[in-house]
């Protein structure tokens, strides 16, 4: 199997540790984006609403990076810290996956790797596959 690892920029530090995105033959694995700016502050605090558009911004970039987008988005799996952020949290969600709803898991944590944080979203995105050979070969 082909796969490449991505490292985007204008996207949080990754200290290393893992990719924001890995491109495995037609797909686009991106890694749970969380409220980060791109100098690794956490944005929003308290705000599920300005939270839930740093990871979309964040998620936007990693998908233009392989040539994707929202619509080429298959699968999320979200992780939600407060129950009552649900509503905020889908508001927002709504505006960037409208035309193509993606599979959907939501799942309740108690915290996420700093306590300010609310929302994690991870996705995968199906990429075309004259786009997938373009980033595999590019991105070596």
């Amino acid at each position: 199997m082909a796969k490449k690892e991505l490292k985007v920029e204008g996207i949080h530090e990754t200290w290393n540790l893992y990719s924001h995105g890995v491109v495995a033959n037609n797909f686009l694995f991106i890694s749970g984006q969380v409220a980060l700016d791109e100098k690794g502050s956490v944005v929003g605090k308290g705000d599920i609403e300005v939270q839930t558009e740093q990871v979309i911004r964040n998620l936007e970039k990693i998908l233009k990076t392989a040539n994707a987008t929202f619509e080429d988005v298959v699968k999320i799996t979200v992780n939600l810290v407060n129950f009552a952020d649900r509503q905020g949290f889908h508001k927002v969600r709504k505006k960037y996956f409208d035309k193509s709803l993606p599979a959907s898991t939501l799942v309740m944590v108690r915290s996420l790797i700093d306590k300010d944080l609310l929302v994690e979203v991870e996705a995968i995105a199906y990429l075309k596959p004259s786009d997938a050979r373009k980033q595999l070969q590019t991105h070596s």
